[in-house]
């Protein structure tokens, strides 16, 4: 029986990375599967949880800016809070507002509540 090492050597691959380190040069960051598996998110709202999640990367939280995050997906601030409020009505993040001129605080929940069945 052949080695599985010897077997994954001779696999094609089907991502080639360009950089010689790219996960220390840019990181990465990982989505739940679950935000893809009949969440109800649109995709911008997945885009956005999705940045949350590589400011919060240490914490349970994260706070940045709303010009901040429009700035970095190239969407209007507009959008921006279109999006967080999806993502607060459907259970996704909940937010504590600081006040005027400060950034909101906002806590991504892995655990969303299950959507009770329907009775007939």
């Amino acid at each position: 029986m052949e080695h599985i090492a010897r077997q994954i050597e001779t696999r094609a691959r089907n991502i080639e990375m360009d950089r010689v380190d790219p996960i220390t040069q840019h990181g990465f960051t990982q989505l739940p599967n679950f935000l893809f598996k009949n969440s109800g998110l649109s995709m911008g709202a997945i885009v956005v949880y999705a940045k949350f999640l590589s400011y919060a990367w240490n914490n349970d939280y994260c706070f940045p800016g709303q010009e901040r995050l429009a700035t970095e997906l190239d969407m209007s601030r507009s959008r921006i809070t279109e999006f967080i409020s999806e993502l607060e009505k459907k259970g996704f993040i909940s937010i504590t507002r600081r006040g005027q001129g400060m950034t909101n605080i906002y806590r991504i929940h892995f655990q969303v509540k299950r959507r009770s069945p329907k009775t007939s």
